[in-house]
């Protein structure tokens, strides 16, 4: 029994120098952005709807691209922006996609139901600049977002839903009904309405995609049962999905895969 559910979602305070992360963070997104601008590969600052963070940046790599991947930052819907996590590009650009990375609006100033929209629009303004198959990954409140798109009810559009192949959701949050416990909801505004509809794993998935629910092996208990409960319950559901734990990773570094074209993180999201 989870007796005190802040500390349960509290990734921070269980990883060494946890502080350290976000500075080196945007480092490396910085310097990514200006040796892709310099080269003439990086569209910035592409406006997908009227708000100021409905925007995503654009990646492309040295020669034909195989098709889109997304990534959808996370931070508990609550803060960071995609000039935090440009250099997750990295991988994908390499390995011969196009990468797009949205920022969106943040809580408490939208509702995450608003956010799952928000990621929608940026998918399908993304692929109306790049053909090819869509697939997709997100980390933490990213994670949770991804894996709403591959719903039933995903805001994409029939064109888009038919081109998205996979979906990697790293550390993902798939029932949200927890975080109403936490002091956190304060912020976010989740009534048990909103969390049931915006958790996947109260869902059922869009048929036919690929799905990767992808964890580090020493992250918070509580975000290795999240990741688990949706491959358990969508197995139940027919879905292609399985959960995998990444040894010997936490949760600021479980991403750093994505900067390899040769990972297996890479290879779980691009093939």
């Amino acid at each position: 029994m989870i007796a005190d559910w802040d500390d349960a979602y509290n990734n921070g305070g269980h990883i060494a120098r946890a502080e350290t992360y976000p500075p080196r963070w945007a480092a490396a997104a910085a310097a990514f952005r200006d040796e892709m601008t310099k080269a003439g590969r990086a569209e910035l600052d592409i406006a997908y709807g009227e708000g100021e963070r409905e925007r995503f940046d654009l990646y492309r790599p040295d020669g034909p691209s195989k098709g889109l991947i997304v990534f959808v930052h996370g931070g508990y819907w609550m803060k960071f922006g995609r000039d935090s996590f440009s250099h997750l590009a990295r991988g994908g650009v390499e390995a011969g996609w196009t990468a797009a990375l949205p920022s969106y609006d943040l809580a408490p100033a939208i509702h995450i139901s608003g956010i799952t929209r928000q990621i929608g629009g940026a998918i399908e303004a993304a692929a109306e600049r790049v053909a090819g198959p869509i697939h997709i990954a997100g980390h933490s409140a990213g994670g949770h977002l991804v894996s709403r798109m591959a719903c039933i009810d995903t805001p994409l559009t029939p064109a888009a839903r038919d081109r998205l192949q996979r979906i990697v959701s790293i550390s993902g949050l798939h029932d949200l009904r927890p975080l109403m416990k936490t002091a956190m909801n304060d912020t976010l505004h989740l009534d048990a309405d909103e969390a049931r509809a915006e958790s996947a794993a109260l869902n059922e998935p869009l048929p036919g995609k690929r799905i990767v629910c992808w964890v580090g092996s020493l992250e918070r208990p509580e975000f290795v049962r999240q990741n688990d409960l949706l491959a358990n319950v969508w197995t139940g559901l027919g879905a292609e999905i399985s959960a995998r734990h990444d040894e010997g990773r936490h949760h600021f570094d479980v991403i750093e895969g994505l900067e390899r074209a040769d990972s297996a993180l890479m290879a779980a999201l691009a093939g």
